[in-house]
This record gives structure tokens, C-alpha cells and sequence, in this order.
């Protein structure tokens, strides 16, 4: 399960009891320099909510009872995942949240998932640290594109990874457009990323952008395209 090994487990957690007052939430915040905690119930297994630490402050600067329990402040109580769930349930769930809260199959808390850790799974995806170039290639929504794109590709270099982006029309005609990455690998010459993209081109796919992922510069744009903005490394 590809959720389940990007959770942190709640035995690395910092978690707060439910029935802690607001004062040792608060402690408990400063102490490990987390901005919001899970909070729990007596037995460890069921996650009640997060606690907040500048909804705290907010509270104790308003001359409110710190005495009063933690969850008089908690938030989140609904947001959660399951760590079965399918992938692109957690950008809709985790959306303006610093992590999600993950739940087993008989829904005790198992831990929880980062922004952090869902960025890095990402960037692995992506082959940024051992790729060579990103192509952003547009494409209309007829069955088959991907298949064609990679044939054209592989027949010069290897795919280190593919990833689409988006959906959006008007940028083609306004046909239907797509937005397909593909990360080339380490080794790939100036010479032969010019003709995979001569090669494209031809074939009706639109190289919007590209980008050196070592230099860490973009070399063509939508912008200009078919313009080199620095000149590929050879």
C-alpha cells in the first residue's frame, strides 16, 4: 500500500492525551516546537482531533481557563484517512492541513502523513535527483497519445518517469488538452533531447517546456517555443 509506507507511525508521534489540560497542551507544543498534535483517548488508538498551538495562545490571551481539557480546542476531528485508501483521496483530504491523520482497517489510529512526506514521494516519482530533463508535452485527449509519446521517446533514450499534470481546454485549438511529464535520465545529450523534441513536434505533440533538472534552469518555455532559453549541455 503506497499510503501506508509514507505514514509515520504513532509510536515517533508527539501526541496529547484527551484528557489533558489546555496548559499541558501547550507545554507539550513548546517542548517539541510542533505548531499542532494529535490528540488521543486513554488507550492510544483513538484520535479525537488535533490541538493547535497558536489556537492555545489565542485562547490564554484572551484571559481564557487553561484548566479546561484539550479538546475544548480541538480541530479536525472528521479529517482523516484510511491507510487503504485509494491516492488521490489525500490531496483532496490534506489540502490546507501540515499533516493527515491515518487510520487502520478498524479504524484506530495508526499515524500520520505529512506534507513533507507526500512532496518527497512525489520528487521520487519525478527522478529529480537522478534525472536529466523534464519535457512538458501537450496533447489532445485522443486514445493511445501516451503510448505514442513513449514509443517516440524510446527509441532515442529511456523514461526514468511520466507523470500528467492537468487537463485544460483552449491551449491546442481549443481542443482538449493534456499536460504529460517526462523525466529523461542522467546521460541524455543536448544533441538527443533536440531530436526527441524535432521528433514530437512532428508527430502533432506540443514540447511546452523544458526543463534541466542538474542546472536547474528552464530551457524552453511555452513562452517561446521551440526556442532554447539557455543552451542544453552536451
Amino acid at each position: 500500500m503506497l499510503i501506508k509506507s509514507l505514514v509515520i507511525k504513532k509510536d515517533y508521534l508527539t501526541t496529547v492525551n484527551e484528557h489533558a489540560t489546555l496548559e499541558e497542551a501547550l507545554k507539550t507544543l513548546e517542548d517539541s516546537g510542533f505548531r499542532c498534535v494529535p490528540i488521543l483517548d486513554d488507550s492510544g488508538t483513538i484520535f479525537r482531533g488535533n490541538i493547535y498551538k497558536m489556537h492555545i495562545y489565542r485562547h490564554k490571551s484572551q484571559g481564557g481557563d487553561m484548566s479546561l481539557p484539550v479538546t475544548y480546542l480541538l480541530k479536525n476531528a472528521t479529517k482523516t484517512i484510511k491507510v487503504n485508501s485509494p491516492f488521490f483521496k489525500v490531496f483532496f483530504t490534506i489540502k490546507d492541513l501540515p499533516y493527515i491523520s491515518v487510520l487502520d482497517e478498524n479504524n484506530k489510529f495508526y499515524g500520520i502523513l505529512t506534507h513533507s512526506r507526500l512532496l518527497d514521494m512525489l520528487s521520487d516519482a519525478w527522478n529529480i535527483k537522478t534525472g536529466s530533463y523534464v519535457l512538458t508535452v501537450l496533447s489532445d485527449n485522443s486514445r493511445g497519445n501516451l503510448v505514442k509519446m513513449s514509443k517516440i521517446i524510446t527509441k532515442h533514450a529511456s523514461i526514468a518517469g511520466a507523470m500528467t499534470l492537468d487537463a485544460a481546454a483552449g491551449e491546442l485549438d481549443g481542443n482538449f488538452v493534456r499536460r504529460t511529464l517526462f523525466t529523461l535520465p542522467a546521460g541524455v545529450s543536448g544533441d538527443t533531447l533536440k531530436t526527441i523534441v524535432k521528433k514530437l513536434n512532428h508527430k502533432g505533440y506540443v514540447v511546452a517546456e523544458i526543463d534541466d533538472l542538474q542546472a536547474g534552469i528552464t530551457i524552453m518555455s511555452d513562452e517561446k517555443p521551440g526556442v532554447y532559453i539557455n543552451q542544453p549541455r552536451n
